[in-house]
């Protein structure tokens, strides 16, 4: 079987971001020969489009065809991390909506193509939970699909943003939800002290969920820590089905974290490139006013996954 992802370039790809503006929650999609990616940035204000995608042919050269979600209405509100899927000929985007850091609940909207526009179902995915975001589509090599996403849990030792998972029917209606990832160390601390639904935590964050199938096991990556600061970074979890059980074979933010020209990178999506496993993510810029959109080769070291630098 040939690798459908286009051939490597010729060099490295860079270490400097991709695109220069602010293009945070990156997910990349591969269709017929073309990256797309979606992010976070563009909120669908006086008319314009919500979620920014760019166009590549390489994952280096990229082109803005400006925002692809048309608003859910003229109320102001933030949109968050937008992820794509394909089913037959429709294209479905997943993402939450909400107010600030508040009410963020999971939605869906489809669209012919990949550049939209894409128009939202009516449909809120998760009326049951507190607060949903970063909605992550998956399908299991038996064809069915899943849907990976963080949502507020008060309960346990370490209570705050955890990660759960449901069966996706249909694209557009979920299953029963369970949490299959709960915080597991002080490096996922958002924020002590921190007053939450009336009372006040030592909160903690797991965000940003994308898994892969390699190796006959299903492989979590995921972002843990503060987003605002160099305490982000992205872990790594495993398990023989989707709802688990997850375990996590190294502590800490193994695959992705602070290192050399990279800031509180993470929030990460994974393609192909020339036959290789490529993780898009993003991080802070040096005057810490944007995140950009960043790439590195994503190696496998004994069945785990790794883009930090390697030793010299």
């Amino acid at each position: 079987m040939t690798d459908p992802s286009p051939p490597a370039p010729s060099g490295p790809l860079p270490q400097e971001p991709l695109y220069p503006g602010n293009f945070a929650d990156p997910f990349v999609l591969l269709v017929d020969d073309t990256y797309y990616a979606y992010g976070t940035g563009l909120n669908g204000q006086a008319g314009q489009r919500a979620f920014e995608v760019l166009t590549s042919p390489d994952l280096v050269h990229w082109t803005s065809h400006g925002g692809v979600l048309e608003p859910l209405g003229p109320e102001r509100l933030d949109y968050w991390a937008p992820e794509v899927a394909r089913s037959g000929d429709t294209f479905y985007l997943y993402y939450s909506a909400g107010h600030g850091d508040a009410g963020h609940h999971l939605r869906v909207a489809a669209a012919p193509h990949p550049l939209g526009p894409f128009r939202d179902l009516g449909l809120n995915l998760t009326p049951g939970e507190l607060f949903a975001i970063d909605p992550h589509p998956f399908q299991a090599p038996d064809g069915s699909w899943w849907l990976f996403y963080a949502r507020d849990d008060l309960s346990g030792e370490r209570p705050g943003t955890l990660l759960a998972a449901a069966p996706l029917h249909d694209m557009t209606r979920l299953g029963e939800p369970r949490t299959i990832l709960r915080a597991s160390g002080d490096w996922q601390v958002y924020q002590r002290g921190r007053s939450m639904y009336g009372a006040v935590y030592d909160w903690h964050t797991l965000e940003g969920p994308f898994v892969l199938y390699r190796g006959g096991r299903y492989h979590l990556l995921y972002s843990g820590g503060a987003w605002t600061n160099e305490t982000y970074g992205v872990g790594h979890a495993v398990a023989d089905h989707p709802l688990g059980p997850w375990t996590e074979p190294r502590p800490g933010a193994n695959v992705l974290r602070t290192a050399g020209h990279l800031r509180g990178p993470g929030h990460a999506s994974v393609t192909r490139l020339g036959g290789q496993d490529i993780l898009v993510f993003h991080a802070w810029n040096e005057e810490r006013t944007k995140r950009q959109l960043h790439a590195a080769p994503l190696r496998w070291e004994g069945g785990l996954p790794t883009a930090l630098p390697e030793p010299v």
